[in-house]
């Protein structure tokens, strides 16, 4: 009689901090990031939850590494060679869609410690409008001008109560009960949405109208950029 041959067991992928951080982005991505411990990520990997520990300290230091997984998915814009306007309007808009891939990132975004991804964005915003010519000052209000816009239009985006494709039937609903007599722009203004045209995602009109802002404050102010010392 034939002996039965065993097959040998698969092993298990290694554990990394690496692994352990992108299972938790995935599992925030699908589930939220209030459902995640470290409990649930140790289910998650299939590990037991000690094991963790070798990797993140704790919760804290788990989010900040999230952030950090998050941030370094937004394309930062080239060193100057060409228009700062392109290369600020092309990580402005990659920031934005990150963080509307990870939704539950943004609420989190402000909160969290710069790590070494996150300040690399915040440096290369700062650069491409230092480079471009403009005035520490001129910089520092378009650096918050353009950060401002990105997250606070994301948490609007990702908070808004209805769904695009019920968005004609509330909005119908919104006018049978206001008062339009007493609010006509603003039922003007819910009808347009409703009846205009098709519009772009008003993330870039706004974005257009910061940078052509900025662009019109720097025209009477450019100077060459110098890195600071220390």
């Amino acid at each position: 009689m034939a002996r039965k041959t065993s097959r040998p067991k698969k092993a298990r992928p290694t554990l990394t901090r690496d692994r352990v951080l992108h299972a938790a982005v995935a599992f925030a991505d699908e589930h939220g990031v209030e459902a995640l411990s470290m409990r649930v990520l140790a289910r998650e990997v299939g590990f037991g939850v000690m094991s963790l520990y070798n990797h993140v300290a704790n919760k804290d230091e788990m989010l900040d590494g999230m952030i950090e997984l998050v941030a370094d998915e937004i394309e930062a814009p080239p060193s100057l060679n060409g228009d700062w306007k392109v290369a600020m309007r092309k990580t402005a808009i990659s920031a934005h869609q990150v963080l509307v891939r990870h939704a539950w990132a943004s609420g989190m975004w402000s909160s969290r410690g710069p790590g070494p991804a996150k300040l690399r964005h915040m440096e290369a915003i700062l650069r491409c409008l230092r480079e471009a010519g403009f005035s520490v000052e001129t910089a520092c209000r378009g650096f918050h001008a353009i950060s401002t816009h990105i997250l606070g239009f994301t948490l609007q985006k990702l908070d808004f109560p209805v769904a695009p494709q019920d968005l004609s039937d509330v909005a119908s609903r919104f006018l049978e009960d206001m008062p339009a007599d007493e609010f006509p722009f603003f039922a003007e203004h819910v009808r347009h949405h409703v009846e205009g045209p098709n519009q772009p995602d008003s993330f870039e009109f706004v974005l257009d109208l910061i940078l052509d802002g900025l662009e019109r404050a720097g025209s009477t102010t450019m100077q060459p950029a110098i890195a600071p010392i220390g």
